[in-house]
């Protein structure tokens, strides 16, 4: 995610949604028809200015609009004209991008058989190319980026409505999320990490199949003799800053905590600082991204 003010993107009336084909627009649109937005796929970038005046007669400008290159009239210069446009006509707009590693992106094409837009007589690879070519102007003036690569529906769901929820908390939402460094780094991630300095109880054998949630490995990973000042410090370090990014207009904040191979020790942690941030009143929400892969429950 990009590091402008979440505040800018969290105020915002109209949301263009725009990326990768295959990062998951289709999915973010329905997850802001369910939050209450009203949303439109590929209208005709000529039509916009005149769409958003409709709506905006009656006073409840809540827009999401998907736009890539399907739209008619697309062109990465001629959406960021409109966007300056709109926002001359103090109109509050963001820009969603929506990004993905090129491998998933081309394994989902192939999966559903689909043509890239880009490459309809060409293989997958070429169109996944030029598109992030031509698309990089626009993703680098993206308020707001998210990475779908190892993203799940649930984990993309807490993401939107934290930034772009109707219902407004005055309360940060903090997801605290474990994942495994063989999978690379969650992109959404605001802080993280790297908890591969405790001792490994991957090491023995009676602890190998089970996972940072049972007692026996808890108890393990807790002798390790820096486990307690590390825990500590990071309660401390979060105590100062969850809430000066709550004052910051923050509405979201993602905690990674990474080990080797996303079982043990990670979360194990995840857990006691899913704990912690929990009784200090935040609304917190815990994932263990990993787990299931390398075969935990």
């Amino acid at each position: 995610m990009s590091e402008m003010e979440v505040s800018d993107v969290s105020n915002s009336k109209i949301v263009l949604i725009s990326g990768m084909s295959g990062a998951g627009k289709s999915s973010t649109l329905r997850q802001f028809e369910d939050m209450g937005w009203e949303i439109a796929d590929n209208v005709p970038l000529s039509l916009l200015i005149s769409m958003v005046d409709q709506f905006g007669e009656s006073g409840d400008l809540n827009l999401a609009l998907g736009v890539d290159f399907r739209t008619r009239g697309f062109s990465t210069k001629h959406l960021l004209e409109l966007i300056s446009g709109l926002r001359d006509r103090k109109q509050k707009v963001s820009l969603l991008f929506l990004d993905c590693d090129d491998a998933v992106l081309q394994r989902r094409f192939t999966e559903t058989r689909r043509r890239h837009p880009l490459a309809a007589d060409r293989p997958v690879a070429d169109g996944i190319k030029q598109e992030k070519f031509q698309l990089s102007e626009l993703k680098a003036a993206a308020a707001l980026r998210i990475d779908s690569t190892n993203l799940s529906l649930p984990e993309l769901k807490r993401i939107l409505r934290g930034h772009f929820g109707l219902q407004k908390t005055t309360r940060l939402s903090v997801s605290i999320m474990s994942f495994s460094y063989k999978f690379g780094l969650p992109r959404e991630a605001d802080l993280v990490f790297d908890v591969r300095f405790l001792s490994n109880p991957f090491y023995l054998p009676e602890l190998r199949k089970k996972t940072g949630k049972d007692p026996e490995v808890v108890e393990f990973i807790e002798k390790d003799v820096v486990y307690a000042d590390f825990l500590k410090q990071i309660s401390d370090l979060l105590s100062l800053l969850l809430p000066r990014y709550a004052e910051e207009g923050k509405s979201y904040l993602t905690v990674a905590i990474g080990c080797t191979g996303g079982r043990h020790r990670s979360v194990c942690i995840a857990e006691k600082i899913h704990g912690l941030v929990a009784k200090s009143g935040y609304f917190a929400n815990l994932v263990h991204r990993d787990l299931i892969k390398m075969g935990g429950e």
